[in-house]
């Protein structure tokens, strides 16, 4: 990795350079930055996403929106790409592109060591993506989860919380229960 910081890359560079890597890599203002630190996701992070995943792939069938997760990159910036924990995509898909061309829906299960930066910068990057629609943040240990959604006057946001809480995503025709998210995940307290 020390070569891929000695100078600032291009998405064009860092996609080229993150297929011979072991691990993946958010590119931030052209630096490579291993995601999560060195470290894996918790069970408990694994358990949301794919349970999001779960809940999306039947909704989304016959669509022309399609889930994927964190190994597809989306673009923010000439030198970012972020790798969201869920993403839909509703573009016609490229079997040779390792990115994301019309994201729609971006996911991000908050924890510790990417909270501040999913609810700043990340938030930011993301709002500034011309087809995106919606962000969903999830709260791990805790049924929670905020939703920011594109308006004719902005971004708003609407919380959700408890098991009988659903988000509504009616511009790709799908819909999250709080419950169905949170299945088998052990909460605290």
């Amino acid at each position: 990795m020390a070569d891929a910081q000695r100078k600032l890359m291009t998405v064009e560079e860092f996609l080229a350079w993150q297929r011979d890597q072991e691990e993946r890599y958010e590119l931030v203002d052209g630096v490579p930055i291993p995601l999560r630190g060195m470290t894996g996701a918790s069970n408990l992070h694994d358990v949301l996403v794919v349970n999001i995943i779960a809940n999306f792939v039947p909704q989304l069938r016959g669509s022309r929106c399609r889930v994927a997760t964190a190994d597809t990159a989306v673009r923010t910036s000439i030198r970012g790409i972020r790798r969201p924990d869920v993403t839909v995509d509703c573009a016609p898909p490229d079997p040779r592109s390792q990115e994301a061309h019309a994201p729609t829906l971006i996911v991000e299960v908050l924890s510790p060591s990417n909270r501040p930066a999913d609810r700043l910068r990340k938030i930011e990057e993301y709002k500034r993506l011309p087809t995106l629609l919606y962000i969903l943040l999830v709260e791990p240990g805790a049924m929670r989860a905020l939703l920011l959604e594109r308006t004719e006057e902005g971004w708003r946001d609407e919380a959700f919380e408890g098991p009988d809480a659903a988000i509504a995503l009616p511009r790709i025709d799908a819909t999250l229960a709080l419950r169905d998210i949170y299945e088998g995940a052990p909460l605290e307290g």
